[in-house]
């Protein structure tokens, strides 16, 4: 039984040594893998290396798009502030206008007023000379001249009576300016439209015309905007606000996406109106655009 048991055991033995040197080559393949493993391990730096340059360049470009919001927000401000500033400006000039007017109608009332006032003194002057010893019935002669002469003046009542409205004008134009002031553009419409219907030649009447349009367009009704300040140029030619008018033009052209009309009707508020203020706006407003 030994003996069959050793005879057994001894092939074993022997297997165990071939297993060893079989195993010996996957041994020797150690360094190969520490080859491999470090050839991951480098790419892995390098990847990481790349990620952490795409994140540095992923935040970069965050910034760069804050700043970017941030211009733009800068830009809408100074867009508002401008706009703030040409209304204040057309403001002034009208405050300014509406002054000259009312000094220019007070003088024509005071002139009216001296010559409704020169004929009294005449007549009496001339019933004081009507007794005349040669003859009796002489003085209905100058008793008539007086009458006609003092019926000459009797039409200046009728002329002064209208003289009031310059001060009724004055209030219904303000009252329309003020609701444009307090971003009433609806109120600011009627207002204004309703000046228009009362005094169709008032001296105010351009103005009025241009803050129509304006307030459409801050009502961003472009296309009502543009129809009434192209009125203003049709109806107004020589007026003052005929740039102001161009240049609002523009922009509810550009507002409408008409990029080529806008910029047609700059260069031409450019050409015929330069020196002014709307022009020197125009004139960035196209270098803006190119």
């Amino acid at each position: 039984m030994r003996q069959r048991f050793v005879l057994k055991l001894v092939p074993a033995l022997l297997l165990v040594p071939a297993f060893f040197i079989q195993a010996l080559p996957a041994w020797g393949q150690t360094p190969d893998i520490a080859r491999q493993v470090q050839a991951l391990q480098q790419a892995t730096d390098s990847l990481n290396e790349r990620l952490a340059k795409l994140e540095g360049v992923i935040q970069q470009n965050q910034q760069l798009l804050g700043l970017l919001q941030e211009v733009e927000t800068l830009k809408a401000e100074v867009a508002r502030i401008r706009g703030q500033a040409e209304v204040q400006v057309h403001q002034l000039d009208t405050l300014g206008k509406r002054q000259n007017d009312l000094y220019v109608d007070l003088d024509q009332r005071i002139s009216d007023l001296a010559k409704a006032a020169k004929p009294a003194p005449v007549a009496e002057t001339a019933q004081a000379t009507v007794p005349s010893p040669q003859a009796p019935a002489a003085p209905a002669a100058p008793a008539e001249a007086p009458v006609a002469e003092a019926a000459q003046p009797s039409p200046a009542p009728v002329v002064a009576t209208p003289q009031l409205d310059p001060l009724v004008e004055s209030r219904t134009y303000e009252t329309a300016l003020n609701h444009f002031r307090e971003a009433n553009y609806a109120g600011a419409i009627a207002g204004f439209k309703g000046f228009l219907k009362a005094y169709p030649d008032s001296a105010l009447a351009p103005n009025a015309q241009y803050w129509i349009g304006y307030s459409y367009y801050a009502l961003k009704d472009y296309k009502s905007a543009l129809a009434h300040q192209q009125k203003l140029v049709v109806a107004y030619p020589t007026s003052a606000k005929v740039p102001d008018a161009m240049l609002n033009i523009a922009s509810n052209q550009i507002a409408l996406d008409d990029l080529a009309g806008g910029r047609k009707t700059l260069e031409e508020l450019v050409d015929k109106h330069s020196g002014t203020n709307a022009a020197k706006l125009a004139a960035r407003r196209l270098a803006a655009l190119k």
